[in-house]
C-alpha cells in the first residue's frame, strides 16, 4: 500500500501503532546501502536469511565511496599472502585504543576488532573480493601493515566490487527508496518502514528486525551545530546523504547516544579542486607549511586531528610540501593522482621559487626545507628518516570534516539500546556512521580506518547477531 506525500521530504519519525497494510513483508530490513548494509546483507544471505537493502540514492556510494575505502584488519587471509604474520586482533585493539587514549568503548573495540577480520575473509572467499595489504608505509597509530584495500586502491572501487557481490548473491537492493518512518509496536518492536520512492509515495515494509547501516550526521547542518559547533563551518567533504536520520529516530525511541564529539576530519582537502589527497605524502617525508613557510605540528600524529591544525593557521588554510622522492610513491595512489590532474600542484627548482608559486614567505620556507634532516625536530619531536633532494612540489590544502563517529548507544552485538536502563530494543540495530564509533570523544581519536572498520566490522557483526535473533 502507498500514500501520496507531499512535495516536502517529511523529516524522519517514529510512529507507533500498527502500520498500514503493508506491500511487503521481509525479514530484515536494512537502512542504507553503503559498505555497512551491503557487508550485513551478503552475510546475512549467507546464513539463509532474507533481507531487503534501502537506499535513499539512485546509487549507493554514501561515505565508503569519498574514502580512499582502506579497511583496516588483523589477521587476515590477505596479510598471511604477503608475509604479514605478527598482527593479532588485540594488537589492533591496542592501537584502536591508544589513537582514542582510553576512551572508546573497550567491549566495542574488541568486538570490532575481533570481528573484521572474519569479515574482510568473507567477502574475499564467497563474493570475489580480493584484497591487498597496504605494506609500503604506516599509516598513523598502525604499528603493523593492516590496511587493506581492492586493487584499484579507491572508494568507489570498493563499493563497485560490493553492489557487484549482492547482484550476483540475489540481494534485494532498492535505490531511490528513502526510509522515512519506523512503526513501532507497545513493547517498542520495529514492526515495519515507511519507504519514501521517486515519486513522493510511501510504500510500508514490514519486517521481523531492522538494521540501520545509514548515515552519520555530518550533513546536517543543524546537527551540527548543535553536536559539533567546532566544525559547524568547516568545510564538509562527506556525502550529503549523512543527515543525521538515525540520530534522528533515535531521540524519538528514547534510545542512548554516545560520543557525539567524535569525528574524522582530513587536513589534507585540496582547495579549490575540493579532492583528498592522500596522507602517505605526510607519512613518508612530507610537511605542512602555513603562510609564513613554517610548520605547525607533527604532521604523523593523524590526519584527523590536523584538520584543526590547519584550520587555526592563517586564513584556515596550509600546503603540503614534499620533494620529488615522496612525489613518486604518491603516483601510486588514485586520489593524488586526480589531485593533480585537477591542477593542484605546483613545483619549483628552490624554497624561494616554490615560495614565490605559493605566495608565502620565501625566508620562512628555506628555513623550513633546511631543517629537515634525519633526527627528531626539536619543535614538533616529529622524527625524520632524511634530508630532501631534488625538485619541491606544493599542494594547498585546508581542514575538513568528512564524517561524524558518534551516534546510537549500541552493545557489543550492535542491539540498540536504550537511554533509560541501558537495555536493548528487541529487534532494532545499528552499525557503521549510525552508531557511535571506536574513535572515543574527539578529533584525535580517530585511527586511520576507523570508518570502515565500524561499516564493514559492524556490518559482518551486526548481520551475525540478528541471524542469531531471527532463529
Amino acid at each position: 500500500m502507498s500514500e501520496r506525500l507531499s512535495d516536502s521530504i517529511r523529516e524522519p519519525q517514529v510512529v507507533r501503532g500498527a502500520p498500514p497494510v503493508t506491500g511487503a513483508e521481509i525479514e530484515v530490513a536494512i537502512v542504507g546501502g553503503g559498505a555497512c548494509g551491503m557487508t550485513a546483507a551478503l552475510a546475512l544471505a549467507r546464513a539463509g536469511i532474507e533481507s531487503i537493502v534501502l537506499e535513499r540514492d539512485a546509487r549507493a556510494t554514501g561515505s565508503t565511496a569519498l574514502s580512499s575505502g582502506f579497511v583496516p584488519a588483523a589477521g587476515t587471509r590477505a596479510q598471511r599472502r604477503q608475509g604479514i604474520t605478527d598482527d593479532r586482533p588485540d594488537i589492533f585493539a591496542e592501537d584502536v585504543q591508544k589513537k582514542a587514549r582510553g576512551t572508546a568503548d573497550p567491549a566495542l573495540v574488541a568486538a570490532y576488532t575481533g570481528t573484521v577480520a572474519d569479515a574482510v575473509d568473507a567477502l574475499e572467499t564467497h563474493h570475489g573480493i580480493e584484497w591487498q595489504v597496504l605494506d609500503n608505509f604506516l599509516y598513523p597509530g598502525h604499528r603493523r601493515h593492516r590496511m587493506h584495500a581492492v586493487a584499484e586502491r579507491t572508494g568507489v572501487s570498493l563499493m563497485h566490487r560490493l553492489s557487484r557481490a549482492g547482484e550476483s548473491a540475489g540481494l534485494i537492493v532498492m535505490n531511490d527508496s528513502q526510509v522515512t518512518e519506523l512503526w513501532v509496536d507497545d513493547s517498542s518492536r520495529i514492526t515495519a518502514v515507511g519507504v519514501r520512492r521517486p515519486d513522493g509515495s510511501i510504500e510500508h515494509v514490514g519486517c521481523r528486525a531492522v538494521m540501520l547501516a545509514c548515515n552519520g550526521f555530518g550533513g546536517n547542518p543543524a546537527l551540527l551545530a548543535e553536536l559539533l559547533p567546532a566544525m559547524k563551518t568547516a568545510t564538509y567533504a562527506g556525502h550529503t546523504g549523512n543527515d543525521g536520520s538515525a540520530i534522528l529516530w533515535g531521540r524519538q525511541l528514547g534510545a542512548g547516544l554516545a560520543d557525539l564529539g567524535a569525528y574524522q576530519g582530513h587536513g589534507s582537502w585540496a582547495i579549490p579542486q575540493g579532492a583528498l589527497l592522500t596522507w602517505g605524502l605526510m607519512m613518508e617525508g612530507g610537511v605542512q607549511v602555513n603562510l609564513l613557510g613554517q610548520r605547525f605540528h607533527d604532521e604523523t600524529l593523524g590526519y584527523s586531528e590536523a584538520a584543526v591544525s590547519v584550520l587555526a593557521q592563517p586564513d584556515g588554510v596550509a600546503w603540503c610540501v614534499f620533494d620529488d622522492a615522496v612525489l613518486a610513491f604518491a603516483e601510486d595512489f588514485p586520489d593524488f593522482r586526480d589531485a593533480r590532474a585537477a591542477g593542484a600542484l605546483r613545483s619549483a627548482d628552490s624554497p624561494e621559487a616554490l615560495a614565490a608559486a605559493i605566495a608565502c614567505d620565501p625566508a620562512g620556507l628555506a628555513a623550513t626545507v633546511a631543517s629537515i634532516r634525519p633526527g627528531t625536530d626539536p619543535v614538533t619531536g616529529r622524527v625524520f628518516k632524511r634530508s630532501w633532494s631534488g625538485r619541491l612540489h606544493a599542494a594547498k590544502v585546508t581542514g575538513a570534516l568528512f564524517h561524524t563517529q558518534g551516534g546510537l548507544l549500541i552493545d557489543p552485538c550492535c542491539r540498540v539500546l536504550r537511554e533509560s536502563d541501558r537495555q536493548p530494543f528487541p529487534n532494532l540495530y545499528a552499525a557503521g556512521g549510525a552508531a557511535r564509533g571506536v574513535s572515543g570523544v574527539a578529533v584525535w581519536g580517530y585511527l586511520s580506518g576507523n570508518g570502515l572498520l565500524s561499516a564493514i566490522g559492524g556490518g559482518h557483526l551486526a548481520a551475525r547477531s540478528i541471524a542469531a535473533h531471527l532463529r
